[in-house]
């Protein structure tokens, strides 16, 4: 699956959503995981409301995006699209939660995990929900 971060330099998530300029993304699995790219943030106008929709369009392939704050209304626009916002509430460096969140899918992971792993391919029946 797609995860993204919220980074300056792809070390550390350190950055806000709604005051990030790129998005380092990942793909995870519970065997491996490597970076595959970095999605900029383009000039969206001046209202909030089409910023945070230029970011949660941006990151529609991603099924998680871990930032270390995010604001209501952009947590909201991300989970409309199936995409699931974690804080961190603090720095937090990327290698440590990619290999927390590889543990996690090698377990028994939650529904909500459950179902960002097949977000890419069960689209139909997460709309029925």
């Amino acid at each position: 699956m797609k995860v993204a971060f919220t980074s300056t330099t792809g070390e550390m998530i350190d950055q806000h959503f709604g005051q990030s300029d790129s998005f380092k993304v990942w793909s995870i699995g519970p065997d491996e995981a490597s970076y595959l790219e970095t999605l900029t943030v383009g000039s969206h106008g001046d209202d909030e409301e089409d910023r945070i929709g230029a970011r949660a369009d941006l990151l529609k392939e991603c099924a998680i995006v871990y930032t270390m704050q995010i604001g209501g209304p952009a947590a909201a626009k991300l989970v409309a699209r199936k995409i699931h916002p974690m804080k961190t509430n603090t720095e937090a460096p990327v290698a440590e939660i990619v290999a927390k969140l590889q543990e996690v899918l090698k377990g028994s992971p939650p529904p909500w995990l459950r179902k960002a792993m097949n977000k890419e391919n069960a689209g139909s029946f997460l709309d029925e929900e």
